[in-house]
């Protein structure tokens, strides 16, 4: 009988979700050869090819993606026959930024979770400056949140880059006050955007006031304002347009996570979060915060 190693199918299922070996590897804290061994000695197991690499590319094979959800399903089992030995269970309360978390969190907490029943995670969705307090007062174990104030702690997750973005049809007349959509004041991009504005002597003014990132992300669609975005983050049909109106360059900068977190098995979640991060982040205006 044919009989599967957890760390092996673990391997697999990491590769499948972060798409490589490098980022799998980060995630289980193994290196890439090791991780590399464990997909060999799974597929010898199991006779099937279940990644196929080539030098650019990583993907699944077909028996590999019939095989996946099988996989899911088997770590979830094994997590959850370990987790059935204990009677307590552990937790940790992540902040996330509003600007940079996007749709697809709720999917990869639903996966840690089913990875690891034992652990709780508690969210905390706020704008970065007020994370990063509670992160300091020991109200949160861990944040993801835009580099803030000049702080050069914390492990970089990703760069972040700005732009001034409108749609190609954007009129704007000489002599008149650039018309900016409703940046909220507790926005770290407004600051970033305000402070270029004033220091290249540019008159502006900020229009569709009190508006949430719906009302923003429409008004900039709509051609009725422009807006300083990330660039992952910019409304889809919109341009950079920083040369064609003579705007200032933006300065960049950091997604970071910072962490308190101890224990062996909430490290290994929050890796594996801070991982899939890295390639699943999905556009949501920062706006919101």
């Amino acid at each position: 009988m044919t009989t599967l190693d957890v760390d092996a199918v673990r391997a697999f299922v990491a590769i499948a979700d972060l798409g490589g070996f490098t980022r799998a590897a980060e995630a289980l804290g193994a290196t890439q050869g090791a991780i590399s061994v464990k997909l060999k000695r799974l597929e010898a197991r199991l006779g099937h090819r279940l990644i196929e690499r080539t030098p650019r590319l990583v993907r699944l094979s077909a028996q590999g993606a019939v095989f996946l959800d099988a996989a899911r399903d088997f770590l979830a089992a094994h997590e959850r026959a370990l987790a059935s030995l204990t009677a307590s269970r552990r937790r940790f309360a992540l902040g996330i930024a509003a600007h940079v978390a996007g749709p697809e969190v709720p999917h990869l907490l639903a996966r840690l979770n089913a990875h690891d029943p034992a652990l709780t995670i508690e969210v905390r969705l706020d704008n970065s400056r007020n994370l990063l307090d509670a992160f300091d007062r020991g109200e949160i174990d861990a944040a993801i949140i835009r580099r803030e104030d000049g702080r050069r702690d914390g492990e970089v997750l990703a760069p972040e880059h700005f732009g001034w973005f409108a749609t190609p049809g954007f009129e704007h007349r000489s002599g008149e006050p650039l018309r900016l959509a409703a940046l909220a004041p507790s926005c770290g991009v407004r600051d970033i955007a305000t402070r270029a504005l004033d220091a290249a002597g540019l008159a502006w003014t900020e229009v569709f006031l009190g508006g949430g990132s719906s009302v923003v992300t429409a008004a900039v669609s709509a051609g009725l304002a422009i807006s300083a975005f990330s660039y992952r983050l910019a409304p889809a049909g919109t341009v950079e347009v920083s040369q064609r109106f003579g705007l200032p360059a933006l300065p960049s900068s950091e997604i970071v996570l910072h962490s308190t977190l101890s224990d062996a098995k909430s490290r290994d979640a929050l890796r594996t979060l801070a991982a899939a991060f890295r390639d699943h982040r999905v556009p949501v205006s920062c706006f919101v915060t």
